[in-house]
């Protein structure tokens, strides 16, 4: 019997799929927002645990790192949903150590076999999501011009991210400049969006 923790904070998707998933006569499934995923995870001792990338809850993908950091010891493998339309969320994902990546638009049989592949150790990629992983190589910002832009997308002032990655105002300044010539925004503000869509931030 494989066990399966479902990951999702809108409560009629996931009882939905959860049910769908419930039919399968190898699959032991529960379900659970964001919030309480991890002490689920480790109450129940998952082998997948799936979780949709850009649900509300989500909000980034370092609440999957955590999840997986924390399932690491119960040998769980994390299968995530995703779009081609958001490729940094794949990309955040493969960074999370998801060993799964599911299109939301495929059908229940990708699923259902993306989860036994998982179950098993192996590597499971819905080719539909090739082009986004292509896209998602493409990513133009580093790992701390994403840092500062996180906290510049949650309204953190200039100062504010300054103290809080331990850099200067002007290094700061520096580093959303460069992310505003790199994605091609306007301004900070276009930046955020431009970064938001993409699923970077």
């Amino acid at each position: 019997m494989i066990r399966v923790l479902l990951v999702h904070d809108t409560s009629l998707l996931r009882s939905a799929l959860a049910a769908l998933l419930r039919k399968e006569g190898d699959l032991d499934v529960a379900s659970a927002p964001w919030e309480t995923a991890p002490g689920m995870a480790r109450s129940l001792q998952p082998h997948v645990c799936i979780v949709d990338v850009d649900c509300p809850g989500s909000r980034t993908l370092s609440a999957a790192a955590e999840l997986a950091r924390r399932m690491t010891g119960t040998g769980a493998a994390l299968l995530v949903l995703a779009t081609v339309a958001r490729p940094g969320l794949l990309r955040r994902a493969f960074e999370a150590r998801a060993l799964g990546y599911v299109n939301k638009d495929a059908g229940p049989q990708r699923l259902l076999e993306g989860i036994r592949k998982v179950a098993a150790g192996e590597r499971f990629v819905d080719e539909s999501l090739a082009f986004g992983f292509l896209q998602a190589a493409e990513m133009p910002l580093t790992p701390r011009e994403l840092s500062v832009l996180s906290l510049a997308a949650e309204g953190a002032t200039v100062a504010e991210i300054a103290r809080g990655l331990h850099l200067s105002n002007g290094t700061v300044r520096n580093y959303m400049s460069a992310i505003t010539r790199k994605t091609g925004a306007r301004n900070r503000v276009d930046a955020i969006r431009i970064s938001q869509g993409e699923g970077w931030v």
